[in-house]
């Protein structure tokens, strides 16, 4: 079930919300878990017993870890091996397969395994809980409903933010209603939403035809990775604005996963601006227990590399994904070898340009299904061979320049339009009916639209 589907929210939202608030206190948090799993199995029923075993492992062993001081290690290390190893049976075995395959005479054969949704970002939340279970920063969970619906919680199960359990292990015990986180949640839902149908879907038709090479022309494969540039923000910050929005509906307050990532001026900003939680996950369970940069320039410089073929790697068992994440890696090794030194003599402007650029042939690698797609299509985007202007005018039309727009727009802060709305009651009364005339508007288009799911599902 997505978030953009005429179930999700005219049925299943509707009847949860009534079911929610009419249960005790001591059943709000059964409603919500029965919900979280009937939201994944409706995709997915056969996967749920992954989860649910992986749920009911983590949650032994981590009992495991309180009981026993003298095996707490063990309990940890095969909580970790357990994850690990179930991220890679069905996340990277076929990758392992297919690039061994190439290799041998005789190939292996091997049934494909299917990926379950949501499975990367479900199995780093449990990850974190153990960890933190061992560093000894939160008590053990002993109830293992309470455990269940931290890791299955619907609005972030699927597609994120990475919620910490440490963050809300308080909300799990205790929450309080306030009509105030009422009206946020929904107005955050609501632009979430209307940032997912009206922006990033409508782009997603001609980017798709850019990629696939319909229009070859200079013009036609920049204007296609400016788009896939707005619809990915779009598209995943959308989803993070609805789970954040649906959390606070029920009480809980997720951490934000993106803060205007556009507007960085190096690649290291970025990084501190994009996919916020997942960036934090891998700097404090990964890239500081390697040593961070305590360590001189050269181990600093391995454990950027480290972390962010792995960034790569978690994002899909693809060579661009890797290549991916170790083209950020030699980015963000560059700014610290002297090239932010440079940087922060130029104007701000010049460094904006230098990272939006840079990110933007980075989301090339991303989007490509393959590296010679990737290198085929920076070749158009450099080069100029291909003389396809006339059907790409016939294409970009002005729906897909006003999204264009709109979208450049969007990834901007406004901050004086923000003050100036917030100054007066008449302000936010002409915002909160704005929000939701655009939130009817999207809600038209996705009634005549068919199935789209988020991108990040396939991670």
């Amino acid at each position: 079930m997505v978030f953009s589907s005429s179930v999700f929210l005219f049925i299943f939202l509707p009847v949860l919300l009534l079911l929610y608030f009419i249960a005790g206190k001591k059943a709000k948090n059964i409603v919500l878990l029965f919900a979280s799993l009937f939201f994944y199995a409706w995709g997915e029923p056969r996967n749920i017993i992954v989860m649910l075993l992986s749920i009911a492992i983590n949650y032994f062993l981590a009992i495991g870890m309180e009981k026993s001081m003298s095996r707490r290690k063990l309990y940890f290390l095969l909580a970790v091996f357990y994850n690990i190893g179930i991220l890679f049976i069905f996340k990277y075995l076929n990758f392992t397969v297919d690039t061994v395959n190439r290799l041998l005479e005789h190939p292996i054969a091997l049934r494909r395994v299917a990926l379950p949704i949501g499975i990367s970002f479900y199995t780093f939340q449990m990850m974190s809980y153990v960890i933190d279970v061992y560093r000894g920063n939160v008590k053990v969970q002993k109830n293992i409903l309470s455990l269940g619906l931290y890791i299955s919680l619907f609005p972030q199960l699927i597609a994120g933010p990475i919620v910490r359990y440490i963050d809300i292990e308080g909300q799990l015990a205790c929450r309080t209603f306030s009509w105030e986180n009422m009206h946020d949640g929904i107005c955050r839902f609501a632009i979430g939403f209307s940032k997912k149908i009206l922006l990033a879907d409508q782009l997603s038709v001609f980017v798709d035809l850019a990629f696939a090479g319909q229009y070859p022309s200079i013009i036609a494969n920049w204007a296609g990775i400016i788009g896939y540039t707005l619809q990915i923000y779009f598209d995943f910050s959308g989803y993070s604005d609805m789970a954040i929005g649906l959390g606070k509906m029920f009480g809980f307050s997720f951490p934000e996963n993106f803060n205007y990532p556009y507007i960085s001026k190096s690649i290291q900003e970025f990084w501190r601006r994009w996919h916020i939680t997942l960036g934090s996950w891998f700097r404090d369970y990964l890239y500081i227990p390697l040593g961070g940069s305590r360590h001189g320039k050269l181990k600093t410089y391995i454990n950027i590399s480290i972390v962010f073929l792995l960034t790569g790697l978690w994002h899909g068992a693809s060579f661009n994904f890797i290549l991916w994440g170790g083209y950020y890696a030699l980015f963000l090794i560059a700014e610290r070898m002297g090239l932010g030194k440079v940087l922060e003599k130029l104007p701000a402007f010049a460094r904006h340009i230098y990272a939006i650029l840079a990110i933007m042939v980075g989301w090339v690698f991303f989007r490509a299904s393959t590296w010679t797609e990737a290198i085929r299509y920076l070749h158009g985007m450099f080069s100029l061979s291909g003389n396809d202007v006339a059907h790409f005018n016939y294409i970009m039309n002005g729906k897909y320049w006003f999204c264009m727009v709109a979208g450049i727009f969007l990834s901007l802060p406004h901050k004086n339009i923000t003050a100036l709305i917030q100054k007066s009651s008449a302000g936010r009364a002409l915002a909160d009916m704005s929000i939701l005339a655009v939130f009817y508007i999207a809600i038209c288009y996705m009634i005549g639209s068919g199935y789209s799911p988020f991108l990040y599902f396939r991670f």
